[in-house]
């Protein structure tokens, strides 16, 4: 009868996102007649209801709802959730849909469909978005109700009586809307004392107990390194009945990272990581980058072949200084600049080491010998670092991120803390651009860098964008 339930709902999920697609799709397309009808709703109802729909669009409409019922699988929309918040689901509720929309405007563009436009792609897109999201809501608030009546439950089974094995216990027991009832614990001996703590045996038992007794879900708490080969028992035995386990993936002592099951062709990874470049809003943050590069390429133009005419003229040499930077993950790229110093500037740098007013392995002099006139007046407005815009379209670099430091600088880090600014995509702007630029400390800059990569968000990205403009005009910290 559980397993009856579980399929019930499984096939309701399944019914409920063809239908909210084609209500999308109705709703998009009826906005449409209503436009075209200069909002007399009268005759876009009209002609809404006498629409003939032709066969062939008919079996493309059925491949259209099969590639919906795809994307959502792939997004791992028909898994059991209870025990994870609605956030995530909204969020791969938020990819599938969007992954689905791109398509069809895609298929739109490929196969010539004139119904496809980006008005009717735009109000389906906010429209599935918003009736799944509601739709999944009133059945995940409905279902925590029914939990706590004692209905849809799932009972658990925790191997080990540790620290952990406790907390879960705890947490499940204050959230009874989540329907998990605890059964017991199995394990070699009482690691810490709990008068509450039923003990169903030892792991030695865990076959008898787990053929006399109603387990839906096993979760093992027991450190991994010490209990490899029981574990290993426990998951094989789970797997004969057809017993969901689950392992608390806490494996290492982190401050930073997470950790993220994935599975790749036939492998499964447990991957440890701060952060990751592949996931939608960096996407997003790349689409940022190749639509405000070029526009802004376009609009400085003029200013940009002033100022190679400028250098040219005034100072021999060429007009843009290319130097080896450290990019992501460490790899080696050529950044461009308009050239601010005289010709063959690093060379003489040796030199000048005394005069080195920035702490670190980073060389600064406020009133640097080597600047030409014109490259103080390119520096002060931050000019020269406009021709970076091309190695931004490059994807060398993002608009906003740590800037890419030379190689003689990364070579002189003392600490390996600070090379974890490497982890993300440098960029021309970030916090210390707007922070007073040379007149933070390095330790500070680093500090500032680590800040933005463990807090980073797209929308801190645009503030930085937005707090950038004023910096570059007041030339705040440039030298």
């Amino acid at each position: 009868m559980h397993s009856f339930r579980r399929k019930l709902l499984l096939n309701l999920l399944k019914l409920s996102d063809v239908c909210i697609l084609i209500v999308a799709m109705l709703i998009a397309s009826w906005l449409i007649l209503i436009t075209y009808h200069e909002n007399k709703l009268t005759l876009a109802l009209a002609e809404f209801l006498e629409m003939r729909i032709k066969i062939v669009n008919s079996i493309g409409f059925l491949g259209i709802m099969f590639l919906w019922h795809l994307l959502f699988n792939s997004f791992q929309l028909y898994r059991s959730r209870r025990i994870e918040s609605g956030l995530g689901e909204w969020k791969d509720i938020l990819k599938a849909t969007t992954t689905g929309s791109a398509l069809f405007m895609l298929a739109g563009f490929i196969f010539n469909i004139s119904a496809f436009t980006p008005f009717f792609i735009t109000v389906f897109w906010l429209s599935s978005i918003g009736l799944t999201m509601s739709f999944r809501g009133v059945l995940r608030y409905a279902l925590k109700k029914v939990r706590l009546y004692d209905r849809n439950l799932r009972f658990v089974l925790i191997v080990g009586t540790n620290k952990r094995a406790f907390d879960f216990a705890r947490m499940i027991e204050e959230k009874k809307e989540l329907g998990y009832r605890l059964l017991g614990y199995i394990d070699k001996n009482m690691y810490l004392s709990n008068g509450d703590a039923k003990l169903l045996g030892t792991i030695e038992d865990f076959p008898t107990i787990v053929k006399n007794h109603v387990i839906d879900e096993v979760v093992i708490t027991l450190p991994i390194k010490s209990h490899y080969e029981e574990i290993q028992k426990i998951v094989q035995k789970a797997e004969e009945h057809g017993i969901i386990t689950r392992y608390l993936s806490q494996l290492f002592d982190t401050n930073i990272t997470q950790s993220r099951a994935e599975v790749v062709e036939d492998f499964s990874f447990l991957t440890i990581a701060s952060g990751t470049q592949e996931s939608w809003p960096y996407l997003i943050k790349r689409a940022i980058d190749l639509i405000l590069a070029p526009a802004i390429i376009v609009l400085t133009f003029p200013l940009m072949i002033f100022a190679a005419i400028t250098i040219k003229v005034t100072s021999p040499g060429p007009i843009f200084f290319i130097q080896n930077r450290v990019g992501y993950s460490k790899r080696i790229f050529r950044l461009y600049k308009f050239r601010t110093m005289v010709a063959g500037a690093e060379n003489l740098q040796t030199e000048l080491k005394e005069l080195n007013e920035m702490d670190g392995p980073v060389f600064k002099i406020r009133n640097d010998p080597r600047i030409t006139k014109v490259g103080k007046w390119l520096r002060k407005w931050s000019i020269d670092e406009i021709p970076q815009l091309f190695n931004v379209l490059k994807g060398d670099i993002s608009l906003v991120g740590p800037r890419p430091l030379a190689v003689q600088d990364y070579n002189g880090f003392n600490h390996d803390w600070q090379r974890r600014r490497f982890s993300v995509l440098p960029g021309i702007t970030c916090t210390w651009q707007i922070s007073g630029r040379n007149n933070v400390s390095f330790e500070d800059w680093m500090k500032m860098d680590m800040e933005y990569i463990d807090n980073w968000k797209l929308s801190n990205d645009l503030k930085i964008l937005f707090k950038t403009i004023p910096a570059v005009i007041k030339g705040k910290g440039a030298t």
